[in-house]
């Protein structure tokens, strides 16, 4: 069996660094708040070209904490509007919701699949606030035409990095190009932890402070609480992980790379919709993502020929249950994205020969 993505494989190139990390924790006695977590902290800001990195529990915590320490600094109030892809993990929405601010979904471009920015600009209101990019699947959501509408209109710009770390702009990192940046490093991400993990980039040193606070139960200083907070924080097992793997990032996001140059250029099958990319040296492939309108028959198939894959999302976010209120919305290019989209194993570990069946048998379907 090909798997869709082999964490076991992945963990094993570099286990006993890894294992090593995680002993030096344990043999310290400190768990939360010590030098691990600062060190991966200033990795990951050098990394992404920003001044401030926050580590917290995941990538949900992430962005809700961006939105609500815009709240506390009164950069935006309850009620208030935020333009985010109707075509996107339902996070990227519940980060708004959970802070009873109202998101104004926009539908994708349907040959990048990320929010089309000549529609973000109709939605508009005066209550609008911000806007939410999701570099989704890997590809930067970020173009200079939505840089220009957020300067027009005052609005801030939030990136949803949790799919792109390392994936650019003109050079220029994800995370490092809005006001603020929330990223994952669930397991499955490109760069993942042992377990649940996030963190805010940012260049913003007020918003920084108040988000650190806000992670920590709204204290800078113990048993002093300038907020009414919550405790969203990384721990220094998972940033004792985080910073070993930091190291390779780019080398497996070259293995990526590299995977999705074939399928791109050997997958020849007039049923199959390939991804259309903007710029290729910027793609960190966390998913290579195709489309047909057989989609059931396609996995089956696959699965039969020894060949894992997954799906990259069966249901949009405003036709689930949880928002009952958005169900009557109709978003037909969303809605067609998510019926027919099909993840393809694509990871750092994968042998060239299992590309090449994954090509083979895509192409005989």
């Amino acid at each position: 069996m090909i798997k869709f993505l082999d964490l076991q494989k992945i963990t094993q190139k570099n286990a006993d660094e890894i294992k090593a990390a995680v002993n030096r924790v344990i043999d310290s006695g400190w768990y939360l708040l010590g030098s691990e977590v600062k060190e991966f902290e200033k990795n990951y800001s050098s990394f992404s070209k920003v001044d401030h990195t926050i580590g917290v529990a995941n990538g949900l915590d992430a962005l809700r904490l961006i939105f609500r320490a815009y709240i506390e600094m009164g950069i935006m109030q309850e009620g208030d509007e935020v333009i985010v892809p109707a075509n996107t993990y339902i996070a990227s929405i519940l980060a708004i919701t959970d802070n009873r601010l109202i998101p104004v979904l926009v539908e994708p471009d349907l040959t990048t699949y990320n929010i089309d920015s000549a529609k973000i600009e109709e939605a508009i209101t005066p209550r609008t606030k911000a806007i939410m990019i999701v570099h989704l699947y890997g590809q930067c959501a970020y173009n200079e035409d939505i840089q220009q509408i957020c300067n027009k209109y005052s609005l801030k710009l939030i990136e949803d990095n949790a799919q792109a770390q390392g994936a650019t702009f003109n050079g220029k990192p994800t995370g490092s190009l809005g006001d603020a940046s929330g990223t994952s490093f669930y397991p499955g991400k490109n760069l993942g932890a042992f377990g649940d993990a996030g963190a805010v980039t940012t260049n913003d040193t007020e918003l920084s402070a108040v988000i650190r606070a806000l992670a920590n139960y709204g204290s800078n200083v113990k048993y002093v609480n300038n907020f009414v907070g919550l405790n969203s924080r990384l721990d220094e097992l998972q940033a004792a992980v985080l910073s070993v793997k930091l190291k390779y990032l780019k080398e497996y996001t070259n293995f990526r790379k590299q995977i999705a140059n074939r399928y791109l250029k050997e997958i020849k099958n007039s049923k199959i919709i390939i991804p259309s990319v903007n710029d290729q040296d910027g793609h960190v492939w966390h998913l290579f993502v195709i489309r047909t309108d057989d989609r059931s028959k396609l996995q089956e198939y696959l699965l039969n020929k020894g060949i894992q894959t997954l799906i990259h999302y069966p249901i949009p976010p405003h036709k689930q249950e949880a928002y009952k209120d958005l169900n009557h919305l109709s978003f037909p290019i969303t809605e067609k994205i998510h019926n027919e989209v099909l993840s393809l194993p694509i990871s750092p570990v994968m042998s060239n020969e299992e590309v090449g069946k994954v090509i083979e048998m895509i192409n005989e379907y």
